[in-house]
């Protein structure tokens, strides 16, 4: 699973919109009154490289780095005992050929077989749906933890809106709005000090 993948589920934004009550001081109008939102009448945009995000935010490099450990341990077991299985019903087949069995021998080990190819597949899927699972932590916390500090962030910057840049889905940026080293300077810091902990670390069973 690559970093870019990790990240697909996340959206980097922050908006902020402007509340305001006119000072007219006409006549009240006898419909009811509704707070209403507008833009407001200057945009303050600024963006973030993901990909940098992703390879320079220490929270992503040790999460990445665990998932890709368990990616490993879990290809590494699958391919055991699948090697296993094979040779498996290789000797069988080969001995089947030899007539080294009895009919109702060889339909024993067959059944066998048949059971360790079902179990099998039903760790793939189990091992798979841990991983996804794991992973989809991955994706909440990091959600999070940008959330979090980008709302902090943008109570002095006041942007309206933050992006995020991940190879051209922005045509086009004046590198004056990129705040990408900031952002990630900021995030470090905040993960140094333990506001965000990788929750594999507690729950890693591998």
């Amino acid at each position: 699973m690559t970093k870019k993948n990790f990240f697909l589920a996340i959206a980097v934004a922050a908006t902020a919109s402007v509340m305001f009550t006119s000072c007219d001081n006409s006549p009240k109008s006898e419909e009811p009154a509704t707070a209403n939102t507008v833009a407001p009448k200057e945009l303050k945009i600024a963006y973030v490289e993901v990909d940098s995000l992703m390879s320079q935010y220490e929270y992503c490099k040790e999460y990445s780095l665990i998932l890709e450990k368990k990616s490993q341990n879990i290809q590494s077991t699958l391919q055991q005992k699948g090697q296993a299985l094979q040779s498996a019903a290789a000797n069988f087949q080969q001995k089947l050929q030899q007539n080294a069995y009895t009919r109702e021998q060889a339909e024993q080990i067959q059944a066998g077989l048949q059971k360790q190819n079902a179990d099998l597949e039903a760790l793939q899927q189990r091992l798979g749906a841990e991983f996804q699972e794991e992973t989809n932590k991955f994706n909440v916390a990091l959600h999070d933890s940008l959330q979090h500090y980008l709302a902090k962030y943008n109570k002095d910057k006041k942007y309206t809106m933050i992006l995020s840049k991940s190879g051209d889905n922005i045509l086009y940026a004046d590198k004056g709005i990129d705040i990408t080293n900031e952002i990630i300077a900021g995030l470090n810091k905040a993960y140094k000090k333990g506001s965000v902990k990788p929750a594999a670390k507690k729950n890693d069973k591998k």
